[in-house]
């Protein structure tokens, strides 16, 4: 029987929402080791005083399997 923890991570990037999905997975992988599947649960964008797209977000979550 294996049991699986999730983590919260919040990433951006300036290039696009899958890009953003990327760097939040890279960073996981640097704490969490057995990731097995990640999902967004929230996006969104930071725009400037000109209307233009500063910055993409994503809300993940990893799941992973504890170490034994």
């Amino acid at each position: 029987m294996s049991v699986a923890k999730t983590s919260e991570i919040i990433a951006s990037s300036p290039r696009g929402f899958d890009e953003a999905v990327k760097v939040g997975i890279s960073r996981a992988q640097k704490t969490l080791t057995n990731i097995k599947s990640a999902w967004v649960e929230n996006q969104h964008v930071e725009v400037d005083g000109r209307g233009e797209i500063q910055e993409f977000r994503v809300h993940l979550k990893i799941t992973f399997l504890p170490e034994e």
